[in-house]
Order: C-alpha cells, then sequence, then structure tokens
C-alpha cells in the first residue's frame, strides 16, 4: 500500500477542554485492511489517483467513520462498529441509499457515491461519500464564530429550520417513497427498540432494568395518531449538523442517516428536544438533561423556543410532544446501554463507552417525567 495511515490511542472526545480536531489518527483496535481498501476504491472511483492516506472522525461513538484522502481529493468511508450489533441497526446500505438520492431534494444531505457490499474487503459492508469542509458544533461555539453575535441562539433556529425543511421534502420527489412503511409506524418502532433493550437488559442493575421497563409501559400506552408521514432522520442533533465556517445561520450538512426511514415526522422533534440543553430545567430535577458537557453555555434557544419555531412553519399538531421527547429519550436510554454492552463484552477498546451505562437511570428518570403515570 502507498501513502500514509495514522494509528494511534486517542483521548476521549466527550469532555469539555480536550481537542476538538475534526479527524485524528486511527484509534488503536480500529484499523481496517488499508490495502484492500485502497485497492477497491481504485478499482471502482474515478480521480483517486492522488497518494492514500487515513485518518478517523473520533467524535462518533458507534460506526466507524474515516476520512480518505487521494492526495487532494478528500472522501469518507463509513462502516458498523466491530462486534455484536442489533438488528436494523448501523445499516450502511440504508444509509447509502438516502445517501445517493435525497441530495436531489435536499442539499444538506451529502452525496454518496459508492457501496461496497462485500465483507472480504474491510470486515463490514460500507459506503464512500463526498467529504464536506465545514465545523460541526460539540461543546461550544466555534471558534470562527466567536466573534458573530447571538451566535448560540443563530445556529439553534438554524439547526431547527433545517429539521423543519427535512420534513418537507416529498419522499416520492427523491425516490425514496418506498424506504419505510408509514402505516403502524410508531407501533413498529416501539416494539423494536423494546426488542433492542431486551438484548442488552441483562448488562443493567435490577433497579435501573425496573425504571426501564415502567418507562416502556408508559411509553406503549400513549402511542399517539401519527399526523403525517415524510423522511424521518431518527438520531437528529446538533452534533449531526455541519456549518460553514464563521456562518451560524444555516446548516450546510446533516449526518448519520442510517437509521432513517419514512414515517411520523414528529419523532425527529422529539429527538432534537431530548438532546436539547435548556436552561430553564432545574438541573437538580428529574426532568434535567444529559447533554455533552459545555452545550449549556451555547445559550440556544429554550425547548419552548424550540417547538415555537418549528409549530411556525408546520401545521402539525404539537400538542402531544412530550410523548415524542419521552420516546426520544427511550431510545437514547437504549443506544446507551447498547454501548456499554459492547464495552463489557470486549467488542470495543473506546473508554468512552465504558461510562455510557451510568446515564441510563437518569434518562429513565426523565422520561418518566415526561409521561402520564
Amino acid at each position: 500500500m502507498t501513502g500514509s495511515v495514522v494509528s494511534g490511542e486517542q483521548p476521549s472526545a466527550s469532555n469539555v477542554g480536550e481537542p476538538r480536531t475534526e479527524v485524528a489518527p486511527v484509534r488503536t483496535g480500529e484499523d481496517l485492511d488499508w490495502a484492500a481498501l485502497e485497492a477497491y476504491l481504485r478499482m471502482h472511483l474515478d480521480d483517486v489517483d492522488g497518494e492514500f492516506s487515513v485518518l478517523q472522525f473520533p467524535r462518533g461513538s458507534a460506526n466507524l467513520t474515516y476520512r480518505v484522502g487521494f492526495g487532494d481529493r478528500l472522501l469518507v468511508v463509513r462502516r458498523p462498529p466491530f462486534g455484536q450489533l442489533a438488528r436494523g441497526a448501523h445499516d450502511m446500505t440504508r444509509e447509502y441509499r438516502v445517501l445517493s438520492r435525497l441530495h436531489r431534494e435536499y442539499d444538506r444531505a451529502p452525496r454518496a457515491l459508492l457501496h461496497c457490499a462485500d465483507e472480504s474487503v474491510v470486515g463490514a459492508e460500507f459506503f464512500v461519500s463526498e467529504y464536506r469542509d465545514g465545523v460541526v458544533v460539540w461543546d461550544s461555539v466555534p471558534e470562527s464564530m466567536s466573534g458573530v453575535d447571538d451566535a448560540g441562539r443563530r445556529i439553534g433556529y438554524a439547526v431547527i429550520d433545517a429539521l423543519a425543511d427535512l420534513h418537507a421534502v416529498d419522499p416520492a420527489a427523491c425516490d425514496l417513497a418506498g424506504l419505510g412503511r408509514p402505516e403502524g409506524y410508531l407501533e413498529r418502532q416501539v416494539h423494536g427498540w423494546l426488542a433492542r433493550w431486551d438484548a442488552v437488559a441483562e448488562y443493567a442493575p435490577a433497579e435501573t432494568a425496573a425504571l426501564v421497563a415502567e418507562v416502556t409501559r408508559r411509553i406503549r400506552a400513549a402511542i399517539p395518531a401519527s399526523q403525517r408521514a415524510g423522511i424521518v432522520h431518527n438520531d437528529y442533533k446538533v452534533d449531526n449538523c455541519q456549518f460553514p465556517h464563521g456562518h451560524p445561520d444555516r446548516v450546510k450538512s446533516v449526518f448519520d442517516w442510517d437509521m432513517a426511514t419514512t414515517g411520523d415526522v414528529l419523532v425527529d422533534l422529539g429527538t432534537l428536544l431530548n438532546y436539547w440543553p435548556d436552561r430553564t430545567v432545574d438541573p437538580e430535577s428529574d426532568a434535567a438533561f444529559i447533554v455533552v458537557p459545555g452545550m449549556h453555555g451555547l445559550d440556544l434557544p429554550s425547548r419552548a423556543e424550540v417547538v415555537e419555531r418549528y409549530a411556525a412553519g408546520s401545521d402539525l399538531d404539537l400538542s402531544n410532544i412530550d410523548w415524542y421527547e419521552a420516546f426520544g429519550c427511550w431510545k437514547t436510554v437504549v443506544i446507551l446501554q447498547q454501548l456499554y454492552a459492547r464495552f463489557v463484552r470486549g467488542e470495543t477498546t473506546d473508554a468512552r463507552m465504558g461510562q455510557r451505562g451510568e446515564f441510563v437511570a437518569p434518562l429513565a428518570r426523565r422520561a418518566l417525567s415526561l409521561l402520564p403515570a
């Protein structure tokens, strides 16, 4: 293999004050067969004549994402994490399908260029997409926006507007009408996430498992009637959005589409609210948020303002939004438990995953605070 691949131990990217570099040397234990990958890409892509290089996007918690270079041409390669995977999770075929089409109607979707189903190349299916330069907001206003007035609030409103624009896309216009089955979507979602929890519940303390079981009971008892189907991202949050350097008013790209489908679009709004830091909420209450440290300092709009902004551009009834937020919280509980289970089973060397289980019980209590008994 020609070129360079940089590997090494990486610090945790989940705490304020640690490096915020976009890419870093490949984390120990997450190297792929770079020679096989290089040969495959040179065979199946045009304009890949330069020297081969690889760095990793270190911030993600699950899918393995790498920035691959051929000279000055940069691409993104994504594959599922190592180890046992939940059914339907980390679906590279789905993500490729969405990103190879959605860009026609939604310019914030990076264009996918290539899908490889041959697991012998890098140990799993993977896809390749265009690389976009920009900045992701994690735990502080990016340096390039530090001199911009009211940057945090403008970032927040841009994130909400990008979600509303996605929900306005007609799936049929970009050949995605068959992506999912909107009829019965919420019921299937609840059933599927319950199955995921059951697969990893054994790694939770008995008290936590009982708490999650009560959340599940209330979620199932209050499933609302869906109002309108559209494209659902299914993991929409601030740090899955990219901005142009120095410009907080419009999202440039939205990432992580492996769970995208067509269904009840308010699921995305509930997910966004679940991740949204809000200074108006008592940090000592059961309704307190578990967010990336430092995000409160962004001075984003409040959750009430998020709902108001979304409602201004929508004709949907948002009176049941608390259920959608609780559902988003419950899904996050399951995801955190899955990540923790992967660490316990020795399927990842990422030390951050060993801490994910600590947040399961607090988030379950928050979900309960949003649901009727």
